[in-house]
């Protein structure tokens, strides 16, 4: 979340595409569109996960970017004049490891004990493989394009069988449903789709 300003992200009005690049980019040229045109339908988008990036986009253009910048974390607490500095804590850094529980079989369990580094650094080494690997990302690309499709284009002609045809991994299916759609639409979802 640190880099939330730098999150890469498209803007629309509308069906109409009006901004691409890093979200402080992306918002500000939003924050110039709606003065322009106040009555105007604006949506923000993560290019990674296709979901609606909902901003705060009153006031200057420093306040936007504050908001932007604590919304990722990026803003600490300063130290007030006089206080005392705090010591770090006590045992392992804070690194965002999040403990669940995983159930394996007894053979899986001995496996991954014999995998240099343990248990958990075999399980996040092979994950980091799986997400690499050619069509690793394809349910990821899959879920972005849906969201985002279900956020533009719910109401657009053959919007359900082009999800079908999305979640069936027949690309240029999707592309044939959904050609009568506005091009800045169409061209975004098969973006997200692609991966």
């Amino acid at each position: 979340m640190a880099d939330f300003p730098k999150r890469p992200s498209s803007a629309f009005d509308g069906t109409r595409l009006i901004a691409q690049g890093p979200l402080v980019d992306v918002a500000m040229q939003v924050k110039a569109a709606m003065k322009e045109s106040p009555t105007g339908a604006f949506l923000i988008f993560d290019d990674a996960t296709g979901a609606v990036i909902e901003l705060d986009l009153r006031g200057r253009q420093r306040d936007i970017l504050a908001r932007l910048v604590e919304r990722g974390g990026g803003q600490q607490k300063k130290r007030a004049e006089g206080e005392p500095a705090t010591l770090p804590a006590r045992g392992r850094p804070r690194l965002g490891v999040v403990a669940r529980e995983v159930t394996l079989l007894p053979r899986h369990w001995e496996w991954l004990a014999a995998e240099p580094g343990g248990a958990s650094q075999a399980l996040r080494r092979l994950v980091d493989q799986a997400r690499n690997a050619p069509g690793g990302n394809a349910r990821a690309a899959e879920a972005a394009a849906y969201r985002f499709m279900s956020a533009m284009a719910g109401n657009f002609p053959d919007f359900e069988e082009a999800s079908r045809a999305l979640f069936a991994g027949d690309l240029d299916r999707l592309a044939e449903l959904i050609a009568g759609w506005p091009g800045d639409v169409r061209d975004y979802a098969l973006k997200l789709a692609r991966g």
